[in-house]
């Protein structure tokens, strides 16, 4: 994080500066990385839509939650498209993964102020 000093605040046990929200330190999917059931380079694949809907936000601000929520469900038609290879691999995007991939896009919208998001809306076209 940089150097400004902002408000921070905790959620999830990682703590997250207003003035600095993108979340680079924290480890995306973190319950799907220590889980044999799910192919490490497909969770990579789904880290890396965490990582460019943060980085994404980051450089462009929604002006509302509506503008979020069309920004998340983009990244979400992505784990649907994930969801297929997970498949093909002889896993999916099961309980512990949609509790998971939901709390990172959470976490995401609270690190750049949208602490009124809502888990489901956020994640809303998922197939998964």
């Amino acid at each position: 994080m940089s150097g400004s000093v902002g408000t921070v605040r905790q959620d999830g046990g990682h703590p997250i500066d207003e003035e600095d929200p993108v979340t680079d330190e924290r480890t995306y999917l973190e319950g799907m990385v220590r889980d044999t059931y799910f192919p490490p380079d497909l969770v990579e694949k789904g880290q890396a839509i965490l990582r460019a809907l943060d980085t994404r936000l980051a450089a462009d601000r929604p002006a509302d939650l509506e503008a979020l929520y069309t920004v998340t469900h983009a990244a979400t038609e992505e784990f649907n498209a994930l969801n297929e290879e997970f498949w093909e691999r002889g896993s999916e995007i099961e309980t512990v993964a949609r509790d998971v991939i939901a709390t990172d896009f959470l976490h995401i919208a609270r690190a750049h102020g949208f602490t009124d998001a809502d888990i489901e809306e956020l994640v809303a076209p998922r197939d998964w």
